[in-house]
């Protein structure tokens, strides 16, 4: 199967950062990466380009770092509470999951994709549990969630 070359124009999870070349399926480029804007084409005018940018990319890299410091600093002494139905024996009906868990942290003013927050194993019964956030792929917070009866 053949694979397009692609230079990344932005950071991608498990693919590379900004300013990598890249070989991947020509799907993922057609549908995820270029319409999205992450990527584009390996030609001699975009390695030109990138290289101009390689001073600005570095220098978002290392304030999206500090910023992401700086929130799981903040997130660590957040504390949520989360109301659910449960069973005499304190099992759930359903589970907690990473959506209700950004609702509440956008209520306290954290705005939190909900792909962000680490549920590993599911929030199944009532108690105290601490979550992973991940803010950035070297920083991650722990929120503490209490899950009580509602």
């Amino acid at each position: 199967m053949a694979h397009v070359s692609l230079i990344l124009l932005d950071d991608v999870e498990k693919l590379g950062l900004a300013g990598d070349e890249v070989h991947v399926a020509p799907g993922y480029a057609r549908n995820y990466l270029l319409p999205r804007g992450l990527a584009a084409k390996a030609t001699p005018g975009t390695l030109r380009l990138v290289e101009s940018r390689k001073a600005l990319i570095a220098a978002r890299r290392e304030k999206e770092l500090a910023d992401a410091k700086a929130l799981a600093a903040k997130l660590a002494e957040v504390e949520l509470s989360i109301a659910m139905q449960a069973t005499e024996d304190e099992q759930l009906f359903g589970s907690v999951t990473g959506r209700m868990i950004a609702d509440q942290l956008a209520a306290q003013g954290f705005e939190i994709e909900h792909s962000r927050v680490k549920l590993d194993p599911p929030i199944k019964t009532l108690g105290s549990f601490e979550v992973e956030v991940k803010l950035h792929p070297q920083v991650s917070a722990q929120v503490k969630v209490w899950v009580v009866r509602g």
